[in-house]
């Protein structure tokens, strides 16, 4: 751990009689960011060139969950911006997700390193720096990379995401909804990619085309260009990203025992160069999330801040439904208490109907070496409210670590636009090391319950017909389902239990005669037995996957993301 040292605030410039020497437009944009209730510290302001550490600007902590933009050409300072929100966000008891997409955002875990730019940086803007780590979880999509596993099942992703990272058109888009609706009515659940190929092929072929007749059909075609996608995606290494156990996104919304906010971290380097996968990734996240959380209207402080890198990815080449459905979530989640800030190079990248949510700005440089350059810089500046400063100018003269700052106020409207020199981290600025990273993610709880990949008998199994018992001639799910696999009605006839009388019984095992006359040490073993077992991955992904199939509980929210019963 790096030693704790604080550089104390500089001492504030003053004017004749010591009044703090702002000049009047200063005054009146510093006016705008005095706010009455919890906020996090920006930076101060810059005007004429010159930093005003008198006039702080600032965010409200009650209007994290109106989203937000950070954006800014490559180098100007987005990931310390995303950093020092991060930090404050979690002093003040608020999780935050960070998508890291270059490898250096695993630094938050511990305090930084003092040193002459961070000292000069405290000093004109009046902050006083302290090196300060903050509690972190590290992820890692499929366990590609440092960090806890995270996956999801082909059955979650649903087909309008899973659409999005195969390239389908719109047709294609429909069909494979197609395919999900009859997956989901037939109780196959679709845990990996395996599973999802097994129920295109079977529709597709003799048997299983009369399966999809009465509601349209699967064409030979569409089916053979789902599959050629499916295929081309496992080469490139996907399939270990789909599969159980499936990460529960709960996860996300952890305190610690002295209040703060844990930052969960998810590590992209090594899979940056597939980012269309892993932006509808962080996508299926906050879908996750939104049909999940309860509605909590307006609060004092967000549940979760969520930060989505590189978020032109999820825009380009999107089908309509696809950006429907980002535009509803945004917009329904901050009811939710979740707030989602998009990171990107210019606001064109993000779709007119999303970015109208976005209420708070922090707009780093901008480049105009071309045309097309130049008319992006207009159309940014046409996105910011009037503001005294020549914007055009200024976008394209701030500093790394300077920004345009606009932001909601306590009473929900925009603020004068600040052109802001920014605080610094508090903690370490770059990655910790590889062989540190790997340690803490080993020690983390967490890491137990995702680390083992599972792969029980799902869609692929009960199509081969390969459940015991099962008729050696069944191919279609009906037959294999009547040769020994239950579906969801027989097999809560037949004593199938839900997600909650699973997690029931395990809670209450060890209640009955026979346990309570057994010595105080084997009831101990049994108990912790049974505490292993219940905390297990494979043991919450089969809890989870039953109150799939019994009762038929899945839904399907506004991404085609699965509902299901129990979950938490």
């Amino acid at each position: 751990m790096s030693e704790r040292r604080t550089i104390p605030q500089a001492t504030a410039p003053e004017g004749p009689g010591s009044a703090p020497a702002l000049p009047e437009e200063a005054l009146k944009i510093a006016a705008g960011y005095a706010f009455a209730g919890p906020a996090l510290d920006l930076g101060a302001l810059i005007w004429d060139g010159e930093c005003q550490p008198d006039a702080q600007i600032r965010v409200p902590l009650s209007m994290l969950n109106r989203h937000g933009l950070v954006a800014g050409a490559t180098g100007t300072g987005k990931t310390k911006t995303l950093q020092l929100i991060a930090e404050q966000l979690s002093a003040q008891g608020v999780p935050v997700f960070l998508a890291d997409i270059k490898g250096d955002l695993s630094g938050i875990a511990r305090p930084g390193k003092p040193g002459p730019r961070i000292e000069e940086r405290a000093r004109d803007v009046h902050q006083a720096w302290t090196a300060t780590g903050f509690p972190a979880e590290f992820y890692a999509l499929g366990g590609i990379g440092p960090g806890i596993p995270v996956r999801a099942t082909v059955t979650s992703f649903g087909p309008l995401l899973l659409s999005k990272v195969l390239q389908l058109n719109q047709t294609q888009e429909q069909s494979l909804q197609l395919i999900f609706h009859y997956a989901d009515s037939k109780g196959l659940e679709l845990v990996d990619l395996k599973d999802l190929r097994a129920v295109v092929a079977f529709l597709a072929s003799d048997e299983g085309k009369q399966e999809l007749k009465s509601i349209g059909g699967l064409s030979p075609a569409t089916a053979g260009v789902i599959l050629r996608s499916l295929t081309a995606f496992e080469a490139e290494g996907a399939a270990s990203f789909f599969g159980e156990p499936e990460f529960d996104t709960a996860e996300l919304l952890r305190t610690t025992e002295d209040g703060r906010g844990v930052v969960s971290v998810l590590e992209l380097a090594a899979v940056q160069d597939r980012p269309t996968l892993f932006s509808t990734f962080l996508m299926w996240l906050l879908a996750d999330l939104f049909h999940d959380l309860p509605e909590v209207g307006d609060i004092d402080r967000p549940k979760l801040v969520f930060f989505l890198d590189e978020a032109h990815l999820l825009f380009d080449d999107a089908s309509k439904a696809f950006l429907d459905s980002i535009t509803q979530t945004v917009r329904l989640i901050r009811s939710k208490g979740v707030g989602v800030f998009f990171v990107t190079q210019t606001p064109k990248d993000v779709p007119a109907e999303v970015l109208s949510q976005l209420g708070n700005r922090v707009q780093h440089a901008l480049r105009a070496f071309t045309p097309d350059d130049q008319k992006a810089l207009k159309a940014t500046v046409k996105t910011f409210p009037d503001s005294p400063y020549d914007l055009e100018e200024v976008l394209t003269g701030l500093g790394t670590g300077e920004a345009a700052v606009t932001v909601l106020s306590e009473r929900g409207a925009p603020t004068p636009v600040a052109v802001t020199r920014l605080r610094a981290p508090q903690s370490l600025m770059g990655p910790v090391p590889a062989e540190e990273l790997e340690r803490v993610v080993r020690e983390s709880p967490a890491y137990g319950r995702y680390a083992q990949a599972v792969d029980r008998e799902s869609a692929y199994e009960r199509l081969a017909g390969r459940q015991p018992g099962a008729d050696a001639g069944a191919t279609g799910p009906d037959e294999v389902r009547e040769g020994g696999a239950k579906g969801p009605d027989e097999a809560r006839g037949a004593g199938g239990k839900g997600p909650d009388e699973v997690r029931g019984e395990a809670a209450g095992a060890g209640k009955g005669t026979g346990r309570r006359g057994a010595p105080r040490e084997e009831r101990e073993d049994r108990d912790s037995l049974v505490e292993q077992v219940a905390g297990s991955g494979a043991f919450q992904s089969l809890a989870r996957s039953l109150g799939t199939q019994i009762g038929r509980e899945i839904t399907r929210s506004v991404f085609g993301t699965a509902r299901r019963r129990g979950r938490r």
